[in-house]
């Protein structure tokens, strides 16, 4: 498979064919091509008669296109395996109610919190889930179980217990029909919120009586700047984004679907990756508590589908074709 890429302001075109082993010219008469910018992607199959060659390391001028084209999303009969990811931000912690500066700290969520997990769970209740990240947080944890109990697939998603052998053992399930019906949460604290040293349960208002307002907000908003004995964004990007790669990437490009439920520094840490923001983007992204984002990972890219406006499925998410079928089956099943 050959895939060149046009940088173009607009956005970025991507041409797929076949190819020899070899690299050199081949004959295709079906290939397609993908239009990418951060507002959305255009598929487009070109079937034509005849006969195009590709070179390596040659590429092709194709016609930009406009910013201005409409979206749309038909059948490839050469479209890839496509994964889901969700990325969601835990519901509101009883310090985030609080004002209080949490980071590692090991706090709940409040009821606030525990109804944004459930209205996100609504919200994604059509998207496939194989497999669930989180933090080794209880704020995660929560979010993360929370939102499941809303999905149609009524799987039920249990917490693996690998940290020795005895756990492993004495959670194992020995029926294979139920675990057919469960879905592993895999925690890891490479996800944790990032640690903020010396701050942690201190008083925002009062940490920036104390430290001044604008050291206070160097510390939350640079990307390279720690608290006292704390981490900056650019470390907990670090270990976030390693293990994103390392363990969660894998599982995508085997074309399982996964949600991560995890916290503001790391997933901004991981939407940084995914959408190649700079460190002065990153460090104004926001991301509202229980709120679900959806990804799309194709053919090595990630591809932002929106985030949810309502509880309905409708206007919710740019649905591709698959996940449009894996809604269809799970209403026959409801229904």
């Amino acid at each position: 498979m050959v895939a060149t890429a046009f940088r173009h302001p607009v956005g970025i075109i991507q041409l797929h064919g076949s190819a020899s082993d070899a690299g050199f010219a081949s004959k295709c008469g079906h290939s397609s091509f993908r239009f990418i910018s951060k507002n959305f992607a255009v598929d487009v199959a070109l079937l034509r008669k005849g006969h195009c060659s590709y070179r390596q390391g040659q590429q092709r001028i194709v016609s930009a296109l406009s910013s201005q084209a409409q979206t749309t999303y038909p059948s490839l009969s050469n479209s890839h395996v496509e994964s889901a990811l969700i990325l969601i931000r835990h519901g509101e912690s009883m310090w985030n109610e609080k004002n209080l500066f949490t980071g590692c700290v090991d706090v709940p969520l409040t009821k606030r919190g525990v109804d944004e997990a459930i209205e996100a769970g609504k919200k994604i209740s059509n998207i496939p889930v194989d497999m669930i990240y989180t933090s080794s947080l209880i704020r995660a944890q929560m979010t993360a179980m929370l939102t499941m109990t809303q999905h149609h697939c009524k799987k039920v998603p249990i917490i693996m217990h690998n940290e020795n052998r005895q756990a492993k053992a004495w959670s194992q399930i020995y029926s294979g029909d139920t675990e057919k019906q469960s879905i592993p949460v895999i925690t890891a604290w490479q996800l944790n919120e990032r640690m903020y040293g010396e701050l942690q349960g201190l008083h925002k208002l009062e940490t920036a009586e104390r430290y001044g307002m604008q050291q206070v907000h160097e510390w939350r908003r640079s990307y390279s700047s720690p608290p006292p004995n704390g981490e900056s964004l650019e470390m907990c990007s670090n270990r976030a984004v390693a293990y994103f790669k390392d363990n969660i990437q894998p599982q995508l490009q085997s074309g399982r679907h996964v949600m991560v439920a995890a916290h503001g520094n790391s997933l901004r840490s991981i939407i940084m990756y995914l959408e190649g923001l700079t460190s002065q983007e990153v460090v104004s992204l926001e991301l509202p508590t229980g709120l679900p984002l959806l990804y799309i990972y194709k053919e090595g890219k990630f591809m932002r589908r929106g985030s949810p406006i309502g509880p309905t499925q409708a206007g919710v998410y740019a649905y591709t074709e698959d996940l449009a079928l894996y809604k269809q089956k799970l209403d026959e099943k409801l229904f």
